[in-house]
């Protein structure tokens, strides 16, 4: 299959599906932190009419779309304005009706839990199929990532493992994505995507795109 990983950089998801023998391109606003030359620096927007078959949206910007920004609607953090926070709201629903909506196969959008004024803005918005943790696929982390699915399965855990106890330290180690100290990079780091994840998706959903172009 050709497979167009949008918003990414990392090349995590890219990789995943390279490595079982699919066309994968990434692409995003900067060039690929692995230097790879299946990267395409630019506006994936631009893009989504080329032919791909599956399309798989890694870690779009969801700041002002997500519950937890909710917040900054109604009183704007420091240095900024409602109107900006109301134009950024707007631009991230954009982007998101426009690769929900594209003329592509098979899709998949990765997004936090939206807060009700985000779901209105976007076109034909239909709520995620299914919530995932990375420890389902034997990564130790906390971080509820909600999947948003067309003509795909939900994905099957791979490599569970038994979260540690409220309290200790193991806990707060799995809780570092959100205990993140603020900084210029942390909305980068904070979503990068897991190669647990990455290699399930891979695994399954490309499995079920190759299986259906040979029976066609």
């Amino acid at each position: 299959m050709r497979v167009l990983v949008a918003c990414e950089l990392s090349g995590t998801v890219r990789r995943a599906f390279a490595a079982i023998g699919h066309d994968a391109w990434s692409c995003d606003l900067r060039p690929a932190e692995d230097g790879c030359n299946k990267h395409i620096v630019g506006d994936v927007r631009n893009m989504l009419g080329d032919g791909w078959d599956l399309l798989m949206v890694a870690h779009p910007p969801c700041t002002r779309l997500c519950n937890s920004g909710v917040r900054w609607l109604t009183a704007p953090p420091r240095g900024r304005s409602l109107d900006e926070m109301w134009r950024d709201l707007g631009a991230g629903a954009d982007l998101f009706s426009a690769c929900w909506n594209a003329p592509i196969e098979r899709i998949c959008i990765e997004n936090p839990v939206m807060h009700k004024h985000a779901k209105v803005l976007i076109t034909n918005y239909q709520p995620p199929v299914q919530t995932v943790q990375p420890w389902w696929f034997g990564e130790p982390f906390f971080k509820a990532t909600g999947l948003y699915l067309r003509n795909l399965p939900p994905l099957a855990e791979t490599r569970r493992l038994t979260p540690p106890l409220a309290g200790t330290a193991e806990h707060r180690a799995w809780s570092r994505v959100h205990r993140m100290p603020p900084g210029p990079d942390r909305g980068r780091e904070r979503s990068r995507f897991f190669d647990g994840i990455a290699v399930a998706m891979a695994d399954q959903w490309g499995r079920i795109g190759a299986e259906r172009q040979v029976a066609a």
